[in-house]
């Protein structure tokens, strides 16, 4: 009830994220429904498990998103009187845990609403039945398949946001933001393990190559023949190396914009990359790995390659999972400029230039630009090289 309670009286931005984990939920929900249709109209069929292991794509981009947005939640943060009260950390987790399985369980409903009402098993509105082939509708729907997929997406990202909020031992929870970040920033710890990841995704995508379409390989969805298993292995673990890259790229390209004798543009360009080296770091890894997965299926599906058009339900899932990434970076937008609003109004009150300060924005923006994109086309070639035929 007190999770309810804070969720009708959160912030507008905090409301519209929530609704958007909803919608999101809503999707994944729709396309397992879709794979348990698939399912019953083709029993012992591969791909119908084939099927249903792809919605683990959009199932994870969800997930990651519904604990950004957790994150982010001002509501979800420890601050001085609520220990007195019973609402410490751990408790402010769970809250957050119960408010983000509100928020999936919501649009798991309207998953199935909507489901059902392209099946025809709901009339009296447009469209009703309109997708009864796709979707089995000839065929009696299990109840209790139908409840256990929908209720994946609630169970899994409300106890993926109680993981990540949960308060770890010898680390305090901090009652108020730090003002005075340590000097020198620490690098963060993942890129080591992101370039071994992202050359041993690439390494397998090489080994891959010939065995595509000469050999059969997996099926992909949208009846894509000509995708091995090991280059879509590969591709993940690009994607994964991506994402834990970003953090460490994101401080490297702060330090590089601070060397060379910077002004004072620089230095705050430079400074900013730093502090916020974790926060935007990782959204933009996910959302490089996105774009070289789109680039990649661009490449795939276009025309002269003799490959069949995706399918409305694989274009659900990719904008799904683009939407999510997009957001989760937005979201992770907001909340630096939220962090630094209180050094840029001391700025401001030393008698720093507001024109500083945007030059200084408009230059992070700039670097990261000029570094993730060449890096992800590089990635999209190399991902798209064995899944051409």
């Amino acid at each position: 009830m007190l999770a309810l309670r804070l969720t009708r009286g959160a912030h507008p931005f905090v409301l519209c994220g929530r609704l958007l984990v909803a919608a999101a939920s809503a999707g994944t929900g729709f396309l397992m429904l879709s794979a348990l249709s698939h399912a019953l109209a083709h029993p012992g069929a591969a791909g119908a498990l084939l099927r249903l292991a792809w919605c683990v794509v959009p199932l994870t981009a969800t997930v990651y998103f519904a604990v950004a947005m957790a994150r982010n939640d001002p509501a979800t943060r420890p601050r001085e009187g609520l220990s007195s009260v019973g609402l410490g950390p751990a408790a402010l987790a769970g809250l957050a845990a119960a408010s983000t399985a509100l928020s999936s369980l919501l649009g798991s409903v309207v998953a199935l609403l909507f489901f059902l009402h392209l099946r025809g098993d709901l009339t009296g509105l447009p469209f009703d039945g309109a997708a009864a082939g796709m979707l089995a509708a000839d065929q009696p729907l299990p109840l209790a398949a139908v409840l256990t997929l929908l209720a994946i997406v609630p169970a899994v990202a409300s106890l993926a946001t109680a993981v990540a909020l949960r308060p770890r031992a010898g680390r305090p929870a901090p009652t108020a933001p730090r003002t005075e970040p340590p000097t020198p920033l620490p690098v963060p710890s993942g890129l080591p393990w992101g370039v071994a990841l992202l050359a041993t995704g690439l390494a397998v995508e090489s080994w891959a190559a010939g065995g595509t379409s000469r050999d059969g390989g997996v099926p992909l969805p949208g009846g894509v023949e000509s995708g091995a298993l090991g280059g879509v292995l590969g591709w993940l673990l690009t994607a994964l190396g991506l994402a834990l890259a970003g953090p460490g790229l994101t401080h490297l390209c702060g330090r590089v914009l601070q060397s060379a004798k910077p002004g004072a543009v620089r230095l705050l360009a430079g400074r900013g990359l730093q502090e916020e080296a974790t926060r935007m770091g990782r959204p933009v890894g996910v959302v490089c790995a996105v774009a070289s997965g789109a680039l990649a299926s661009a490449t795939l599906y276009g025309a002269g390659t003799g490959t069949a058009p995706a399918g409305p339900l694989t274009a659900l899932g990719g904008v799904l999972v683009a939407g999510c990434a997009l957001a989760t970076l937005l979201s992770a937008g907001v909340e630096a400029r939220r962090s630094r609003a209180s050094a840029n109004a001391a700025l401001l009150r030393l008698g720093a230039p507001a024109s500083a300060l945007r030059n200084a924005a408009a230059l992070r923006a700039v670097t990261l630009i000029a570094v993730f994109v060449p890096l992800t086309w590089a990635v999209a070639t190399l991902a798209a090289a064995p899944l051409r035929g």
